[in-house]
């Protein structure tokens, strides 16, 4: 953990305060190790504290050799504001998109006369990845892989989504998933129109597309794919809508380098989208970072103009979305090189017709 501590001493030197609260637990453990569930870390420039309750002593000091220990019981800003106090940390930041009110009001009343800044961006140590990070990311995506080609062997008319779900999750922990990224998104039929549509106990029916959208979790870090299949004969739209949004995303793959605007990777595939007439069926963008949390920075969309950066990890994931009739998205996991991308999911990508 000593280069991640080190990327939030480099933040701290151009946030403008002298110390940084860590609350949140992405946060929290990227920066220290520490993966408990309560706990509150502090970086200053020289110096690291990690406040726990009596549950984490043993835990922290394991996971955490780079910081000082705070053995903090029941009031652990208390317990951090009895050893700050006499270093003279006049400013001290906080993540403002994600620390509540009420817990900054208690937290300025125990570590007064500190003044407690508001920062909207301490996520961003995290948006470029390391060996190790990529690493765990791309198993995580191995095991996907494994799944969606169990799962084609269960995808028939007259099975329900609910039951097929069960079994596509019950196979990525079996495979060596700690939980999922997010809640498993299965919809058929009319349903796969539903970006998040999740597994109901409608019965498969021939000529349906089916689109699922996953990503287990390994050693902490998430992973997101989506495929979208039909059971039996596509028709002619059935086809043509596939292959529309397989092309926006070979595009905006292709598009993915070091110096790329996230604004523009998402223009490439939504141009190809527009061009084809469905502009008004891909409301969503285009992608997104994942790493200890599965939606991380930089977005893909066109709210967000950030050059893209080597290590970086972010799914591709356009769609077309027609209610009332069905829809089709497909994502992959990339990680930015310095020339391009390397794709980390490999699961096919072709229009499968099942049973095959």
């Amino acid at each position: 953990m000593t280069d991640h501590l080190e990327r939030a001493r480099q933040y701290l030197a151009g946030a403008g305060v002298d110390a940084l609260l860590v609350l949140k637990y992405e946060n929290r453990r990227y920066i220290t190790g520490f993966t408990g569930s309560a706990g509150i870390g502090l970086v200053t420039e020289h110096g690291a504290l990690l406040a726990v309750d009596f549950r984490y002593y043993e835990q922290a000091a394991d996971q955490a050799p780079a910081c000082e220990i705070v053995r903090g019981g029941t009031d652990l800003p208390g317990a951090l504001a009895g050893i700050i106090g006499p270093h003279g940390l006049r400013r001290i930041g906080f993540e403002s998109e994600f620390v509540p009110y009420a817990q900054v009001e208690r937290l300025r009343e125990k570590l007064q006369p500190s003044e407690l800044v508001p920062l909207a961006d301490v996520d961003r140590v995290r948006w470029i990845k390391d060996a190790r990070e990529i690493a765990a990311i791309e198993r995580a995506a191995q095991i996907s892989d494994a799944a969606f080609a169990h799962i084609l062997t269960w995808l028939r008319p007259g099975t329900s989504e609910r039951d097929a779900a069960v079994e596509f999750e019950t196979f990525m922990r079996r495979t060596g998933a700690e939980g999922l990224s997010f809640d498993l998104v299965f919809a058929s039929g009319p349903r796969s129109a539903l970006p998040h549509g999740r597994a109901t106990e409608r019965v498969l029916q021939p000529g349906d597309f089916v689109t699922l959208d996953f990503g287990p979790v390994y050693e902490g870090y998430t992973s997101d794919c989506t495929r979208t299949v039909v059971l039996g004969r596509p028709d002619d739209r059935q086809r043509e809508v596939y292959a529309i949004v397989l092309e926006a995303q070979r595009r905006a793959i292709e598009s993915v380098r070091t110096g790329a605007s996230s604004r523009a990777v998402d223009g490439v595939a939504r141009a190809v989208i527009e061009a084809a007439g469905f502009g008004d069926a891909f409301g969503h963008g285009l992608g997104h970072g994942i790493g200890l949390e599965i939606h991380e920075g930089p977005s893909l969309s066109p709210r967000m103009d950030v050059p893209l950066e080597p290590g970086m990890v972010l799914t591709i994931e356009p769609g077309v979305y027609l209610p009332g009739w069905g829809g089709v998205r497909i994502e992959d996991d990339v990680v930015v090189t310095a020339d391009g991308c390397r794709v980390l999911t490999h699961a096919p990508k072709e229009l499968i017709e099942l049973p095959r």
